[in-house]
């Protein structure tokens, strides 16, 4: 019978990493032909790895700009936002310039993956000391993404009222009426309330008026009603009316406008590919049999007519509540012309505005 023996004898470790202490004893002892042999091939070696590392540099360099233009011309043809192509533009250039960075790194010989770690790591570091400004970060992402405004409208927000001037990654600039400049921290505007008074096209303007007691309530609903009458940005009942009325004015002052933007249309979808146009006129034709008839839009419309009503009887006064419908756009000259010309033209149809009075009763003393 056999015997399985096993070796009793240790196995044979490799050899140990020299140490640096080792790495110059050996470093003294070798001849100094070697030496200089040996040091002459290293800086060849190195020179040669870094010109080619430069080379790659600039043409890297050369490639990121190309894409970057390349990249904003698409987004200037597809008429992108302008705050989230700024910000796509922004992060392709961030992530392409890293890329090339460390693809140059690793050409000089530095170990790539201890440098990564490296920036993992001061990545998570300056994340949590960085808190409060990457979440201002993330809400810039998701005002882009989500659009609850963009550039040109005016918001309220955080306090503040303004015209939003740029929506960049950390916060967005507003400004005020009086031309001050309010930048505010993305992160508040993502999850608190904002007031855009841009996003409708049509918006209601309210007024409140004293008349006087005595004064007839129905003779001031007139005149107030032949005033908005008279003025045109008022609507008249309906806003549909109103906004078919403006866009067909529109088109008798600027007939070439509508042509041109045919045009511009007929060429985009002369571009187009087979199947896309395809998928757009079926798409095109599946939302037109979705849209309700005629007769169920005209029953849905709302009426907008100018309103006068009696909203108090106060003290010294009768307080009328007025309200008439405009475009957003128009909405501060109708209040302070209709302000205007109430304030001209009641008086002269007999209605007087009150002042705060008090009677006084005084008994003979007996």
């Amino acid at each position: 019978m056999f015997k399985l023996q096993i070796p009793t004898a240790p196995l044979a470790l490799p050899d140990s990493i020299p140490t640096v202490r080792e790495e110059v004893s050996m470093l003294k002892s070798m001849p100094v032909d070697e030496l200089v042999q040996r040091l002459i091939s290293s800086m060849v070696t190195f020179a040669i790895n870094l010109a080619v590392a430069i080379i790659v540099f600039y043409v890297g360099r050369l490639i990121i700009n190309k894409i970057y233009r390349v990249v904003r011309n698409i987004f200037i043809k597809r008429a992108i936002d302008r705050s989230l192509a700024t910000f796509v533009l922004s992060m392709v250039r961030m992530v392409l310039y890293f890329i090339l960075v460390v693809t140059v790194i690793s050409i000089l010989g530095i170990e790539t993956s201890s440098f990564i770690a490296l920036f993992a790591s001061a990545g998570v570091a300056i994340g949590m000391a960085l808190s409060g400004t990457l979440q201002n970060f993330a809400g810039g992402v998701l005002i882009l993404l989500l659009k609850p405004y963009k550039i040109g409208d005016y918001i309220e927000a955080q306090g503040y009222a303004g015209t939003v001037c740029e929506i960049q990654i950390f916060h967005t600039i507003i400004c005020t009426v009086d031309n001050k400049s309010i930048i505010i921290p993305n992160g508040g505007l993502s999850t608190g309330s904002i007031n855009n008074w841009s996003r409708e096209d049509y918006r209601r303007v309210d007024w409140m008026v004293n008349i006087s007691y005595g004064d007839d309530v129905e003779k001031a609903r007139h005149k107030i009603l032949e005033i908005f009458a008279s003025d045109g940005r008022v609507v008249e009942k309906y806003v549909e009316d109103d906004r078919r009325e403006r866009a067909e004015k529109l088109e008798e002052q600027n007939p070439n406008s509508v042509d041109a933007d045919t045009a511009s249309v007929d060429e985009k979808t002369s571009r187009m590919g087979w199947l896309s146009r395809f998928l757009k006129r079926k798409r095109v034709s599946d939302e037109i049999d979705d849209l309700p008839t005629v007769a169920a839009l005209v029953s849905e419309q709302v009426e907008r007519s100018p309103k006068v009503w009696v909203a108090d009887l106060a003290d010294s006064s009768v307080k009328l509540k007025i309200t008439a419908w405009t475009r957003s756009t128009e909405y501060w000259d109708v209040f302070f012309d209709i302000n205007e010309r109430i304030y001209k033209e009641l008086p002269s149809a007999g209605i007087r505005f009150p002042f705060p009075q008090l009677d006084v009763h005084q008994y003979p003393a007996g």
